[in-house]
């Protein structure tokens, strides 16, 4: 019984979450008439299951929206948590923390830079920019303007940083760190710490091969991550031997309308069939979701027909048959970008502190999807 009381609190606290621009955990404990530290938990748990990403004194809900529309999660404010008796004396230096996301994948990477702001008594203040409309340089000469000592900075632009906001950077003279960006310039003395996209789809490849496939199809959303993606895929066919021809298909865009959508994903699964391909990396969660959707509306089953690995882990493992899926490391990029600009920021002579740059591997995480449970 309690187990059941348990789930429908979650399931109302979701809703909350849903329906609100913003809840405190005092406000969501007289709603469902708990404690604190019952909520507290709970999203603990939620998280554990996918549901929910925790960032400092508060979380964002990941659970996909109905089908064909992309999620769209809302920030939780919480009080900040009780400082702990062990940490350090409070620094002087202020964290400026530029991201082009408070919703999708850079929550936890938020959470990360936190953690490590948390133990080095270290205040954040974030930015945001839009990769719709960027605002990268304005964003960069508030945080400065708001006192910020050093730069954490996730640009709107891609992966790769443009010249203009990059030397805007270096002029500005304030330490930085880039995140999931490198510079413009390859050979420019800039730190930053990395995802190699390559090595995850590099990786996704490879596992299908170790279960018999012959053949690697690739489906991407036109995201900044999609030609890393399929510089990883091509890379992996070459080297390991694999079938040319498998289909290869961007959509474009991270955001379609339905129909749209619809219209790419049956086409993706015609084109794999015709071609003899059973096995597709896909990019995003939300997209490898979608398309085993539409392959049960045309009578065809995940693995049997089309073994797929979702790209991103942000809620691939509620999908029906859970979604094996590459995790890029979202929060470790944060604690070791924060990491490096804290460490310079406190050396005696910061000029002497060598430039590091950081590539993190991504994680494949198996579940049901790619046929490797089936088959075990």
């Amino acid at each position: 019984m309690s187990d059941i009381l348990v789930a429908q609190r979650h399931e109302l606290l979701v809703r909350q979450l849903e329906a609100s621009d913003g809840l405190k955990v005092t406000e969501l404990a007289a709603r469902l008439d708990v404690s604190r530290a019952t909520i507290r938990r709970d999203l603990l748990d939620l998280e554990a299951q996918g549901r929910v990403t925790r960032v400092r004194g508060g979380a964002v809900p990941t659970m996909p929206h109905p089908a064909g529309q992309p999620s769209e999660p809302r920030p939780v404010i919480a009080p900040s948590a009780a400082p702990r008796s062990d940490a350090r004396a409070t620094s002087a230096h202020t964290l400026g923390l530029l991201v082009p996301s408070a919703r999708y994948y850079y929550p936890q990477v938020v959470a990360g830079v936190q953690t490590v702001a948390t133990e080095r008594g270290v205040r954040v203040v974030i930015g945001l920019s839009s990769y719709t409309y960027p605002n990268d340089v304005q964003q960069i000469e508030e945080l400065a303007a708001s006192g910020a000592t050093g730069l954490l900075v996730a640009s709107a632009t891609g992966h790769t940083m443009p010249q203009e906001p990059f030397e805007r950077l270096r002029a500005g003279g304030l330490p930085f760190v880039l995140m999931e960006r490198q510079p413009y310039d390859r050979y420019a003395p800039c730190e930053f710490v990395a995802t190699d996209h390559r090595q995850g789809a590099f990786a996704a490849v490879r596992h299908f091969m170790s279960l018999g496939h012959d053949r690697v199809a690739l489906f991407t959303n036109g995201s900044p991550t999609a030609a890393l993606l399929r510089e990883g895929h091509e890379a992996a066919v070459r080297q390991l031997g694999l079938a040319s021809g498998a289909p290869v298909l961007d959509s474009g865009r991270p955001r379609l309308d339905p129909e749209e959508a619809t219209r790419l994903y049956d086409r993706f699964i015609k084109e794999c069939l015709a071609a003899g391909t059973r096995a597709a990396l896909v990019h995003s969660d939300h997209d490898a979701i979608e398309l085993m959707r539409r392959m049960r509306s045309h009578g065809l089953r995940t693995p049997e027909e089309l073994a797929l690995i979702a790209y991103d882990d942000e809620i691939a493992s509620l999908a029906d048959v859970p979604l094996t899926a590459v995790a890029p490391p979202k929060h470790e990029l944060g604690v070791q970008a924060a990491r490096l600009l804290l460490d310079r920021l406190d050396a005696a002579d910061p000029s002497a502190v060598p430039v590091r740059q950081l590539l993190i591997q991504p994680r494949l995480i198996v579940r049901s999807s790619c046929g490797a449970a089936a088959r075990a």
